[in-house]
């Protein structure tokens, strides 16, 4: 094996290191989720700020949208991350991503 097949291996190799890393890392979260589907509506948000709407389940994750307070939004699920609050996948019209559920308040039907 020459030089530049031994790092093409290596670098493979750690490819799939990282890969395994995270698939075990995200397991637990996506295990720990459960199915809502359910209609609520944003609350304990103040009237003039707005509820950011989050790629992944976590404050520090890309801003996707905001819902204003009382928007009605569609739960689909949620799941539990470790040192935090439940998160929540929503959706209204084209707006789709995570929220932390306290700030969420299921609607009767």
């Amino acid at each position: 094996m020459n030089k530049a097949q031994e790092k093409v291996f290596v670098a493979a190799l750690c490819g799939l290191v990282v890969t395994a890393a995270a698939a075990f890392a995200v397991q637990p979260a996506m295990a720990a989720g459960y199915q809502v589907e359910t209609l609520a509506k944003v609350s304990g948000v103040a009237r003039w700020d707005q509820l950011n709407v989050r790629k992944w389940p976590a404050s520090y994750s890309q801003k996707v949208g905001a819902f204003q307070p009382n928007t009605h939004v569609w739960v689909e699920r949620c799941i539990q991350v470790q040192n935090s609050s439940d998160w929540c996948l929503v959706e209204r019209n084209r707006t789709k991503g995570w929220v932390n559920s306290r700030f969420l308040t299921p609607v009767q039907r």
